[in-house]
Order: C-alpha cells, then sequence, then structure tokens
C-alpha cells in the first residue's frame, strides 16, 4: 500500500452499526491504511454527532447540509447554514445536497429544487465546496448548478452514477467526481466508463458507508477501511498503480476542500 494515506471523502460515522463501536471502525481504517474521512450530514438533527466526532478526531471533518430525501419539520435556510459552517475549521463541507427523483415519491420536484438551491446559496457565502447527490436528475441538477452558479464555490458529485455527458458538464463547472462501491459491481458499466475517462486530477474516492459496500464485501454494512477496494478497483480500471489512484485521490481531497494536512 502506498505511503500517501487514502481519503473516505464520503462517508456517514454514526449510521455505522459495529458491535465494538466508533473506535474500531477507525481502527479498521488505519489498519487499511485510511488517513482522512469526511463524515457527511444528511439533517440538521444529527449535524451536533458529526460536528463532535469531528472535533474529537484530528483525521476527521465534517458538512453540514440536509440530503434531498429527507423529511424535516424545518427546512434549512441559507442562513442557518451559513452560521453552523463559516466559522468552523472543521466544517468542510456544504451538504451532502442535490436532487433525487429515483426515491421521490411526488412528482413536484419544486421543493427539492429550493432546498439544492439554498445550500449553493449557502456555500457561496462561506467558500465552501458542496457536496451534491444526484440520482434520475441529473439534467436538472446541472442546470440548477450552472443557474446558481455552482461553479463559484465548486464541490464534489458525490456517489456518481450517471453517464459521461453529465460527468463532463460538472467537470466543466469545476466540480470533482466521486466513486463508491457502486463502481466495482458487476452491473456498473457505465459509472466504469466514466470513472476509466474522467482526468486523475478530478477524481475522488468514497465509501458512503454505511451503504454501497464494494466488491468483496458487497452486501455487508460498508466501513471506511472498504475505500481501499473502490482505489484499487479504479486503478485496473485506468491501467495504472493503485498508487497513483491513491495519490491523486488524496491530493484532490485537500485540494477541492481546501484543507491542510494533519
Amino acid at each position: 500500500m502506498s505511503a500517501v494515506k487514502l481519503v473516505d471523502s464520503h462517508c456517514h460515522l454514526p449510521m455505522i452499526k459495529h458491535e465494538e463501536g466508533l473506535d474500531k471502525i477507525l481502527s479498521n481504517a488505519k489498519e487499511a491504511g485510511v488517513g482522512h474521512m469526511l463524515c457527511v450530514s444528511v439533517d440538521l438533527d444529527s449535524y451536533p454527532e458529526i460536528k463532535q466526532i469531528a472535533d474529537q478526531y484530528e483525521h476527521i471533518y465534517a458538512s453540514v447540509g440536509v440530503h434531498p430525501n429527507t423529511e424535516v419539520k424545518t427546512e434549512a435556510t441559507v442562513e442557518n447554514l451559513v452560521e453552523l459552517s463559516q466559522n468552523e475549521a472543521k466544517v468542510i463541507a456544504i451538504g451532502e445536497t442535490g436532487l433525487d427523483y429515483f426515491r421521490s415519491e411526488d412528482e413536484d420536484h419544486s421543493a427539492q429544487q429550493q432546498r439544492f438551491i439554498t445550500h449553493i446559496k449557502a456555500a457561496n457565502q462561506v467558500n465552501k465546496p458542496l457536496i451534491i447527490h444526484t440520482r434520475e436528475a441529473g439534467d436538472d441538477t446541472i442546470a440548477i448548478m450552472r443557474e446558481y452558479k455552482a461553479d463559484q464555490c465548486t464541490g464534489v458529485m458525490h456517489c456518481f452514477v450517471d453517464d459521461y455527458d453529465i460527468a463532463k458538464k460538472a467537470l466543466d463547472l469545476n466540480f470533482y467526481i466521486s466513486f463508491s462501491g457502486i463502481v466495482t459491481f458487476k452491473n456498473a458499466a457505465q459509472v466504469q466508463d466514466v470513472a476509466k475517462r474522467i482526468p486523475l486530477d478530478r477524481l475522488l474516492v468514497e465509501t458512503d458507508s454505511p451503504y454501497l459496500a464494494p466488491v468483496p464485501h458487497r452486501g455487508k454494512t460498508n466501513e471506511p477501511a472498504y475505500v481501499k477496494h473502490v482505489a484499487e478497483f479504479v486503478a485496473e480500471l485506468r491501467g495504472i498503480s493503485v498508487e497513483e489512484v491513491i495519490t491523486a485521490s488524496t491530493e484532490n481531497f485537500f485540494k477541492l476542500f481546501h484543507t491542510a494536512k494533519v
């Protein structure tokens, strides 16, 4: 394994159920060569726990935001997203946010779209990158990113599942593309095509744990240690060494999130 440490650029640590708890999850990650991870918010109620974990561990960062499918009593506003993030060094991103029409039972997507716009406005105000989730909504996602100038704060298309056309449009907006365990699945030819074609200096890897465990752990609870399998598979796809993927994805993470290595 490379001397450069891997980064799991997207995980949900409080959601991972491990009988030995968080310390074991972090120990497993360290043993697998994972040096840093970004613990991502899906609602404001769970944000304090995420922030507490980031404050407790030097190598863990946090984001603040509301997932497009999360049901909330009170919507996030630009003002409270800014307040929760702007003076917090360990809070390095806004999101995850975006559009998910696959899991939406409502044919009217205006509420999701407005939530997304709110996050873009907040990210631009505090100059922190966006973490964007999009599923079966690629064209609308790109259209909103363009209209509300998401290229000013930049960010990452996390757990990418769209085709190369959407990837290229995101790249043109100065966004990065992140690959999860999905890229290792046999039926993921479209995602694998994107993983082979995008510039190496725009590529990130992630687990999205506890979901989407990569082969050879598919079907099990995912955890940050497994990001190494994503890196290994992407390296094989591109015909390069895993060390090259680790080095590039780690450098890309710190560049994107304006974060100094610790």
